[in-house]
């Protein structure tokens, strides 16, 4: 048994059990891969994979089980890779921070900038995405940290935090009709083009359940996952916009109106997420703790290594 013969497993079940995409992941081949998860599975004397012909077409029973330890003996193994480093003193290394455009561009700036100046050997990593790519991304391993919204605590193999909350607001040009209101109401809403974030981003879900739940159709003419660009549109005169309001704080454009949404859409909260179960450096823990001041190392720690039930 070695390390390759799990780590193809593990990929195996993550990518649909599409060997081709299995063996680009870990940098071998198709045949090498099939070998790999075949010896294995002779070594155990079980089969771990469903097979149509020679294709894996989904795990076994005594698969599924397997591939949960297989899981733990990954982690692992990682965990025993970042406490080395931790307990000889290196202070270098590299933090990936899963993220969507809005935090990375309007909230994560001045956590990044504090964080370079007390540990500069670090080298951080920004990776942008929705929420549920944010979450896979984390459970792989391939980022260390994930911030987004409220999604992430539907991951039972995350621990996530909740760090504080935040409203939409709408963004209209300065002369149009909604800009001489003192309240706009929902109706008032459904009644413009609207341009807002792609399904998934930023709070959406909490946009479209307003509308349904007021019984209101909406023309939602153009959506995107950058609040710079949903204003520059706006600007234009496609509609009226709905961004969050960390953007309208730091980078309103030129010519737009800000008003407040509160009162229409629910709250939203974004969370920080962590993998269940892993070791952390030192220097993740300081970032989590510029981001969120609120949360203590401890907590975070005895969370961390509580089972899911």
């Amino acid at each position: 048994m070695n390390f390759q013969q799990l780590r193809s497993i593990r990929e195996a079940a993550r990518r649909g059990y599409n060997l081709t995409e299995v063996a680009n992941a870990l940098f071998t081949s198709q045949p090498g891969v099939s070998r790999q998860i075949r010896e294995l599975e002779e070594e155990l004397g079980v089969e771990i994979f469903e097979r149509n012909g020679k294709r894996l077409t989904g795990l076994t029973e005594p698969g599924k089980g397997i591939l949960h330890i297989i899981d733990r003996l990954l982690l692992e193994a990682e965990n025993l890779r970042q406490a080395s480093q931790e307990y000889t003193g290196e202070k270098r290394g590299t933090l990936a921070i899963a993220t969507t455009h809005t935090q990375a561009r309007y909230v994560l700036p001045e956590v990044v900038q504090d964080f370079r100046s007390a540990f500069p050997a670090v080298r951080i990593a920004l990776q942008q995405s929705s929420p549920e790519h944010i979450a896979e991304w984390v459970i792989s391993g391939k980022s260390d940290v994930g911030i987004a919204t409220e999604g992430l605590s539907q991951f039972d193999e995350l621990v996530s935090f909740p760090c504080y909350s935040w409203n939409h607001v709408i963004v209209v040009p300065q002369e149009h009709p909604l800009a001489q209101r003192e309240s706009v109401s929902l109706e008032d809403l459904a009644s413009q083009p609207l341009i807002t974030y792609d399904i998934g981003f930023t709070g959406r879900s909490h946009i479209d359940d307003a509308f349904n739940q007021a019984g209101l159709a909406t023309d939602i003419v153009l959506t995107a996952m950058d609040s710079d660009v949903i204003q520059q549109y706006v600007t234009l005169g496609l509609g009226v916009g709905i961004v969050a309001s960390m953007a309208a704080e730091h980078s309103l454009q030129p010519g737009l109106k800000c008003m407040d949404a509160g009162h229409l859409f629910a709250p939203n909260v974004t969370r920080l997420a962590v993998r269940r179960g892993a070791y952390l450096r030192s220097y993740i823990y300081e970032f989590i703790l510029r981001f969120a001041p609120q949360l203590r190392r401890a907590d975070i720690e005895a969370a961390l290594n509580v089972a899911k039930t």
